[in-house]
C-alpha cells in the first residue's frame, strides 16, 4: 500500500516559515479500501449513490466509497427489519390520523411494508448499494414497490427517533427471549436440587474446605443469583419500553402526530417526556450491557466451580460428553470445554459494556453518529447471554454426581466450628469457645491425625468441659442439620428454598 505525501506550511508571528513533508498511511482493512477508480452506476456517479439516501439533498458530490463503508451499518442493523416495519406501520397510521396520508396512500403503504416483510422473512431481499442501514433498506424497497406513495412515509420522522424506536422494539423481543433461557435454567437448577438434596460434599471459602453443606445448597446458590438476574431483566424491560418515534430529529414533531396512538399500536408502557433526550439517550443500552456482565458474572463463578469440581484432583462431577472435548494430542483428555467458554464469554461482554460506556462518556447531548456503535454492542450481547444459557441449562441438566467421591472429601477438619458450638452450648462464650477448638486443632495436627481421633483426655487440655458425649459432633448429617435457620443447608431449609423458587419461577413464567 503506497503513502501519500502532504506538503504542510504554517506560520508564526515573529518566526520565518517552515515546511515539513508528512506520509500519510491509509490504514483501512482490505474491505473498507478505496478502489483506484471509483464505480460508475449506470447515471454515471459513484456506486452507492445519492439516490437511494434519506439526507442526500443537500450534498453535491458522491461519497467516497471508503467513506459509504465506513458509515454503513446495514450489515448488523438488518437484524431489525421487522421492528423497522412494525414501526413504520404504526407511523403511517399516526400520518393518516394527522391528515398528511390519504386512506389509499396508507393502505399502499402498508401493503407494499407486508411484501417487504414477506421478502425479509423468506430471506428474498436484496440488500443494494446505498442502502446504509436497514431505515434506507425498506424505504427504497418499499418505492420500488408502491412509487411516490413512499416518499410520504418519513414525514416528520426522522432516522433519530426511527433508529432508536426500531432498537426499544428489538430489545424489548430480545429481553423476553433471554427470561424465558434463564427461566428454563433456573427451573433445571431447581429440580435437580429437589432430587439430589441427600448428597453431602464439601462448601469452600477462600478455596479452602469449609464445612459440610447439601449438593442442593451449592445449586440453589447459583440458581437465586440467576433469579436476580431476572428480576432486574424485567425492570430493564420497563425501562426499555417507552415509546420514543414523533421526537423527530431533536426539536419533536411539528404535524400534530398522536403518539398516544403510536404507543398502542407498539404496545409500549408509556411515552417518551423530552424528545432532546428521547433521540440521544441509550441508557436502556448500557442497562442492558451491565445486566449481561452481572449475569455473566454469576455464570462465570458456577462455571469455575464445575470446571474444578470435574478434575481428577476433586471428581465432584464428570460432565456429559456432549458439553465436553477432547485433545487433538493426548487421547486420555476430557475438557470442560463449554464451562471454560462460559467463563471466557463474561470477559467478552464486560468489554462491550465497558467500551460502549467509554463511547457515552465523551458524548455532547441529543443524537451523534457516534451512537451508532450501539448496535453492534447490544447484538453483540444478546447472541453471547442467548447461548450460555442455552449452553450452561444442557450443562447442569446432564452432568453426573459422583456422591462417593464428594461425601468421601468430607474430613473432620471440617467440623471445628462444631466443637466449639458443642461448648457453646454448655454456656462457653462463642469466642472463648473458638479458641478451645483451635487448640483442639493445633493438638491433631501436632500429633499428625485426625480432629475425631483425638481422645477426650486430649480435648481436655484444650477445655475440661468436653466430655464423652463430644463424640455427636463427628457426624456430617449432623452438623448439616443443625443449620436449620432459613437459608440454611438443613433438609428442612433446603426444601423450603426450593419450594420458595418453584413459586418464584411460577410467578415470573406468567
Amino acid at each position: 500500500m503506497q503513502g501519500t505525501t502532504l506538503e504542510i506550511t504554517t506560520e508564526r508571528s515573529g518566526q520565518s516559515r517552515f515546511t515539513k513533508l508528512v506520509s500519510l498511511q491509509v490504514l483501512w482493512s482490505g474491505v473498507l479500501e478505496a478502489p483506484a477508480e471509483p464505480a460508475q452506476s449506470e447515471e454515471g456517479t459513484m456506486a452507492g449513490s445519492e439516490g437511494n439516501k434519506l439526507w442526500g439533498g443537500r450534498f453535491v458530490g458522491a461519497t467516497d466509497p471508503v467513506m459509504e463503508k465506513f458509515n454503513a451499518s446495514i450489515a448488523y442493523d438488518q437484524r431489525m427489519w421487522d421492528a423497522d416495519i412494525k414501526g413504520s406501520k404504526a407511523y403511517v397510521m399516526a400520518l393518516q390520523k394527522a391528515g398528511l396520508v390519504t386512506q389509499e396512500e396508507m393502505d399502499q403503504i402498508h401493503d407494499g411494508l407486508d411484501k417487504v416483510f414477506v421478502e425479509w422473512s423468506s430471506g428474498k431481499f436484496h440488500i443494494k448499494p446505498g442502502d446504509e442501514d436497514i431505515h434506507t433498506a425498506n424505504e427504497r424497497r418499499l418505492k420500488e414497490l408502491i412509487g411516490e406513495a413512499a416518499g410520504k412515509l418519513h414525514t416528520g420522522r426522522s432516522r433519530n427517533d426511527q433508529v432508536v424506536t426500531d432498537m426499544r422494539l428489538w430489545l424489548r423481543s430480545g429481553i423476553d427471549t433471554l427470561k424465558g433461557n434463564a427461566i428454563e435454567l433456573i427451573n433445571t437448577m431447581v429440580e435437580r436440587a429437589a432430587v439430589e438434596i441427600e448428597i453431602l460434599f464439601p462448601g469452600y471459602t477462600h478455596m479452602q474446605r469449609a464445612q459440610p453443606i447439601r449438593w442442593s445448597h451449592w445449586i440453589l446458590s447459583h440458581a437465586v443469583a440467576l433469579s436476580r438476574d431476572v428480576e432486574q431483566v424485567e425492570e430493564i424491560r420497563r425501562r426499555v419500553n417507552v415509546l420514543p418515534l414523533g421526537s423527530g430529529a431533536i426539536a419533536g414533531n411539528p404535524f400534530n402526530i398522536d403518539r398516544e396512538l403510536l404507543r398502542k399500536e407498539l404496545d409500549f408502557d408509556g411515552i417518551s417526556i423530552n424528545s432532546m433526550d428521547a433521540t440521544g439517550q441509550r441508557d436502556f443500552v448500557a442497562e442492558f450491557l451491565f445486566w449481561g456482565s452481572m449475569c455473566l458474572t454469576h455464570l462465570s463463578k458456577m462455571a469455575e466451580d464445575l470446571i474444578l469440581y470435574s478434575t481428577k484432583e476433586f471428581s465432584f462431577i464428570s460432565l456429559s460428553d456432549a458439553y465436553s472435548t477432547g485433545s487433538s494430542l493426548m487421547p486420555q483428555k476430557k475438557n470442560a470445554d463449554s464451562l471454560e467458554l462460559i467463563r471466557s464469554k463474561a470477559g467478552r461482554v464486560f468489554g462491550r459494556c465497558a467500551g460502549f460506556l467509554m463511547t457515552l462518556k465523551g458524548l455532547p447531548s441529543t443524537y451523534n453518529k457516534d451512537l451508532q456503535e450501539d448496535k453492534e454492542a447490544m447484538f453483540d450481547v444478546y447472541d453471547t447471554v442467548h447461548a450460555v444459557l442455552q449452553v450452561a441449562t444442557g450443562v447442569i441438566s446432564t452432568l453426573k454426581v459422583n456422591q462417593k467421591d464428594m461425601e468421601a472429601a468430607l474430613s473432620s477438619d471440617m467440623l471445628a466450628t462444631d466443637l466449639a458450638y458443642y461448648l457453646v452450648r454448655k454456656g462457653v462464650p462463642f469466642r472463648e469457645a473458638h479458641s478451645c477448638s483451635g487448640k483442639a486443632v493445633y493438638q491433631a495436627e501436632s500429633k499428625n491425625i485426625p480432629l475425631n481421633q483425638l481422645t477426650v483426655e486430649d480435648l481436655h487440655s484444650a477445655s475440661p468441659l468436653f466430655d464423652s458425649d463430644v463424640s455427636s459432633v463427628w457426624d456430617y448429617t449432623s452438623s448439616v442439620e443443625q443449620y436449620s435457620a432459613p437459608g440454611g443447608t438443613a433438609r428442612s431449609s433446603v426444601t423450603a428454598q426450593i419450594e420458595h423458587m418453584r413459586a418464584w419461577l411460577k410467578a415470573h413464567r406468567e
